[in-house]
């Protein structure tokens, strides 16, 4: 196991690229295609990631004394809150009205991608017990470089439960969230999926796709090399559209679409959807081992359901051919809950550097907790499944 003899130095790259990929991926494992090297590279390489969009990388990678890469993690010093989606600008606003600055702060996330994976990335070879040991390290190589820094804080957003505890215990400030995931229940096919329903959302489900069906609407599910420029061109454009109507700005160009489609064409699942020759809409998701991640939707023609049939539908159809265990369809939606997906609890980690504003966002944080925790449990009351039997 590593000690601290062998611990031998924590770097900050400005680049992913500074990092050979094999040795980042070592530590990132196979699980989350989107914690790997390909996929932050493709946000630096493209310029959706960068010091002019208020996102500037400062990875931290932990070396023993043979220079041996131990652990990871993405890092980012920011000057905004934007592409995050845990939302502190109310933290920000209550921090410069009692004559402080929020940013800049440093955020270890996954840019724009709000799903939960690891963060404290260790090589997977190692014990549990040694991966905690390490985890430790860089949380405290993080505290370190906020306090060289000068920055207000430091936050590891949609972290997974275990290294949400970790932070616990070491006295970061523990948040909570709340998104609705699909769970795999063994499904043979959807209609297996169906039965499991109550009929008036099994037929409520049934009617939505129909729907599509009879207007002739042609749905193509595609990976690798099936994936054209011609179907990224028509993407990006659905993307801009919905991005500009919801948000105002889009946060990736062009070029990142490219470039992951060329360097991790095997593991993105691009949807689209085709009326009388011509593309209308789609999603893009990304395929974990366990796991189907949706990420990016978008279309140029309102078609009543589509969305459902292109984001929740077909994705829930491709995890059960493919065994996948989950569907993580990203942020909000409570529109989600009646087609099957469930309330799950996301979680998140913060480290304020000033102790009188730390505690007014931690008594915040207690009472946000209680609230989480009670629409959980509301919203499972809603369960389109069949109650149990009494």
């Amino acid at each position: 196991m590593p000690d601290d003899s062998e611990l031998h130095r924590i770097k900050v790259l400005s680049d992913i690229r500074e990092i050979d990929s094999n040795d980042w991926n070592e530590c990132a494992g196979t699980e989350d295609p989107l914690v790997c090297h390909a996929f932050l590279t493709a946000l630096e390489e493209s310029g959706s990631v960068c010091a002019n969009t208020g996102w500037i990388p400062q990875h931290l990678v932990l070396e023993d004394k043979k220079n041996n890469t131990l652990a990871v993690t993405p890092l980012y010093l920011k000057n905004h809150s934007y592409g995050e989606y845990v939302f502190d600008s109310g933290w920000a606003e209550a921090l410069y009205r009692a004559g402080g600055e929020y940013y800049p702060k440093l955020q270890i996330a996954v840019p724009f991608t709000p799903v939960t994976g690891r963060r404290l990335l260790v090589r997977q070879n190692l014990t549990i017990k040694e991966q905690n040991v390490l985890q430790k390290v860089l949380l405290s190589g993080l505290i370190q470089l906020s306090e060289r820094l000068k920055v207000s804080s430091f936050h590891m957003t949609f972290s997974n439960k275990q290294e949400w505890q970790l932070c616990g215990e070491l006295g970061l400030l523990q948040r909570t969230g709340r998104q609705f995931h699909w769970i795999n229940d063994g499904f043979e096919n959807f209609d297996n999926f169906l039965a499991a329903l109550s009929s008036r959302k099994r037929k409520s489900i049934r009617k939505e796709r129909r729907t599509i069906r009879e207007k002739n609407i042609v749905i193509r599910t595609l990976t690798g090399d099936q994936i054209k420029e011609r179907h990224w061109d028509s993407f990006y454009a659905f993307y801009q559209n919905t991005s500009d109507r919801k948000w105002g700005q889009a946060y990736l160009n062009r070029e990142f679409f490219s470039l992951l489609g060329e360097t991790m064409g095997q593991r993105v699942l691009l949807i689209i959807a085709e009326f009388d020759g011509h593309f209308v809409g789609g999603a893009l998701n990304m395929i974990g081992e366990n796991t189907l991640y949706g990420r990016y939707w978008g279309c140029l023609e309102n078609f009543k359901y589509l969305h459902f049939e292109v984001c929740y539908y077909q994705a829930m159809d491709f995890a059960i051919k493919e065994g996948l265990r989950k569907v993580e369809a990203g942020a909000q939606g409570e529109h989600k809950l009646q087609r099957g997906y469930l309330p799950t609890a996301t979680y998140s980690a913060h480290w304020i550097a000033n102790l009188g504003f730390r505690k007014a966002v931690e008594q915040f944080l207690i009472q946000e907790t209680n609230a989480i925790n009670d629409e959980i449990n509301y919203l499972y009351d809603y369960s389109p499944f069949k109650k149990p039997n009494k």
